[in-house]
Order: C-alpha cells, then structure tokens, then sequence
C-alpha cells in the first residue's frame, strides 16, 4: 500500500477534517492535547477558513477547526517548512480565531478559551529537548497562571520524535508515529493498528482510496514543499559560508595588524592573502 503524507495540508484535511474524521480526530486531540486521556468526548469539525473580513489579510487559512463539546476551540496547523516568522503566525493565526468568536454586540463572556495545536516538521524550539511544547499565560516572577484561561499553544515537533514502530506504548506515540512516517510506510505497524481510529486514519490515507485528480494534487503539493525545502537549505548554507567567510576575513586582518610593526604592506599581503591595498588601508586605519 502507499499512504498520503498527512503533513500536507491537503491530505491533512483529508485524513482529520473530512466528514468520515470525527472520532479520528477526538481520539488525535485527545492523545497531543490531554496525554492519551479520554478528555474529548464530542466535537464539531467547522469552517476552517477564518471570517471573511480577513480573507485580504496574510496567513489566515487554517488546516482543520474544532469546537469541543465544552465549548473550546481547537484549530491544528501544521508547518512544514522552516520560514522565517512561523512563530508569528502561529500567534497571529490563534489571536484572530479567538477574537473572532464574537458576533457583533456580544459581551467578552461569550468567548470560549482556544487552543492552537501546531506540528512542526522541523526543530522550532532547538534549545529545548522537549517533543511537546506547551505555552500558557502566566506572571513572570511567581509563576501565577493567568486567571482566564484564553489561549494555550501547544506545539509538536516531529524530528524530536525517534521512536521505532516495536517502542511505541501510548496513544500519544502512536499519533505522532503516523505523523511522521506513514507517507514511508507500505503497510500498517500492528502496534498500531490495534487503534481503530487510526486504523480508520490509515484507510483514509490509501492512496489507492483517491481519484486521479486528488492525487495529481496531493503530488504538485508535495512537489511544491521539497522545492521550497531545497530552497531554504541553500540560503541557510550560503548564510553559513558568508559567515564563515567573514570569521576568517577577521581573523585574517589581526594577524596582518600584529604584522604592521614588523613587515613592509606587500610581505603582508603575501603572508596573509590579503590585497596590497587592504594592508595599506588596515595600516592607515591604525596609524
């Protein structure tokens, strides 16, 4: 079999935000957000556009929305690619969700609490060990929570995940382990396939399930997101041989200062590489 990668949005959408998604996604939320805990027993899959009033603005589509049965929002995006301001957007993204939960005229009370659930297919956090990240509002000195429980940001970061398909124990490993490998995978792990909602979620993403269309699609994204890949590891490479480049260009320039005292500009320039010229200018800089 071949599997979709569900950190695509589009098969993302697919797998967790179709009509057929409802207790695979419970069961998904209830494994990242609350530890495998059956804390989620309902909700909604809605729009997951945010209003209309900020279809002109950037970075407003989100991958899948939820209202729980307790009233809380939920709105899941996953980042595949390491672009500058990410964390931005996730905050941007999450603040207007909930600000918009208002109808014109209603009062503050009618605002449920949010939480933002982001899976990086990258290290967001690379000062931190951390597989799950989880933010919330709190004082700085005493650690006291905030006393309204509005936003909470939980963050997800698949190449932090290392475990093989024989380590996985909780439902929260299992989760995380279809995030990350069922696009490699060509059939389904049996220490997994035991979770019928991921069962249901394997199903789903069965390549052999999509019409040629969607799968045209699904190839153009994937295309897309290894160019885009490609095109962010050189200018980080770039950006680290300029800067290497510089660090030596430095160190090059104090040793030619020690030599100021000692040796003519053009025995300078022969020991060091450096120019004639930027010899005499070092010289005229220090003189």
């Amino acid at each position: 079999m071949i599997f979709i990668n569900p950190k695509t949005d589009y098969a993302f959408k697919k797998i967790f935000g179709s009509s057929e998604s409802k207790e695979i996604l419970i069961s998904f939320l209830n494994a990242l957000i609350y530890e495998g805990n059956p804390t989620i027993q309902d909700l909604e899959i809605i729009n997951q556009n945010l209003p209309r009033q900020l279809e002109s603005l950037k970075d407003t589509y989100l991958d899948v929305t939820a209202q729980l049965d307790d009233g809380t929002l939920v709105i899941i995006e996953i980042l595949v690619l390491n672009v500058q301001y990410s964390g931005n957007r996730v905050l941007y993204n999450a603040a207007t969700t909930y600000a918009f939960q208002l109808q014109r005229g209603e009062g503050y009370r009618m605002l449920k609490p949010l939480i933002a659930l982001t899976i990086t297919d990258f290290e967001m956090f690379r000062n931190s060990p951390n597989l799950i990240s989880r933010f919330v509002y709190k004082e700085v000195k005493s650690n006291l929570n905030y006393p309204e429980d509005a936003m909470n940001l939980v963050f997800i970061e698949l190449p932090k995940f290392h475990k093989e398909a024989s380590q996985l124990e909780t439902l929260t490993d299992k989760w995380i382990y279809f995030m990350k490998y069922a696009r490699i995978l060509s059939e389904v792990p049996e220490t997994i396939d035991s979770v019928p909602e991921i069962h249901k979620a394997f199903d789903l993403a069965n390549q052999a399930r999509l019409s040629r269309e969607e799968v045209e699609v699904l190839e153009r994204r994937e295309q897309f997101i290894h160019d885009q890949q490609g095109v962010i590891i050189k200018a980080v490479e770039e950006a680290r041989q300029a800067a290497r480049q510089e660090r030596i260009r430095k160190e090059t320039l104090a040793i030619a200062r020690q030599l100021l005292s000692q040796l003519d500009n053009a025995t300078i320039a022969q020991v060091t590489g450096l120019s004639v010229e930027d010899v005499q200018n070092l010289r005229s800089t220090n003189s």
